[in-house]
């Protein structure tokens, strides 16, 4: 193990701080979890509004829950490519088309999960 690494409490608690600045620098620059955040609040709103069976409550809540994840993770693929330059490359391309395509894919994943709720 690294001796910069921290352990223990120390390590959670930094940790912790890493995942917060990450979730607020991508709220801050990115429109696209800014509105997914909001609609996350009408969903959650209509889970416990609407006569949905509990089971069903859970699925619709953690698929939406997978769509911040891999909106989060699709921030970072962005700004990792960009790190490297702006100018177009086939493979930066490529990166950038596969982390919005895996949350196209979330989404629809969601609409499906509510399209299959027993009413």
């Amino acid at each position: 193990m690294s001796e910069y690494k921290t352990v223990g409490a120390t390590r959670l608690l930094a940790a912790a701080g890493h995942s917060l600045r990450g979730v607020r620098d991508t709220w801050r620059t990115e429109a696209a979890f800014r509105q997914e955040i909001v609609l996350g609040a009408a969903v959650g709103a209509a889970v416990f509004m609407l006569e949905v069976p509990p089971l069903w409550r859970v699925l619709l809540l953690l698929t939406f829950g997978l769509v911040l994840v891999v909106e989060l993770l699709n921030t970072a693929i962005e700004a990792t490519v960009d790190r490297f330059g702006r100018q177009h490359h086939p493979l930066s391309g490529k990166a950038k088309d596969a982390g919005s395509a895996a949350v196209a894919a979330a989404l629809l994943l969601h609409v499906l999960v509510w399209a299959c709720v027993p009413w």
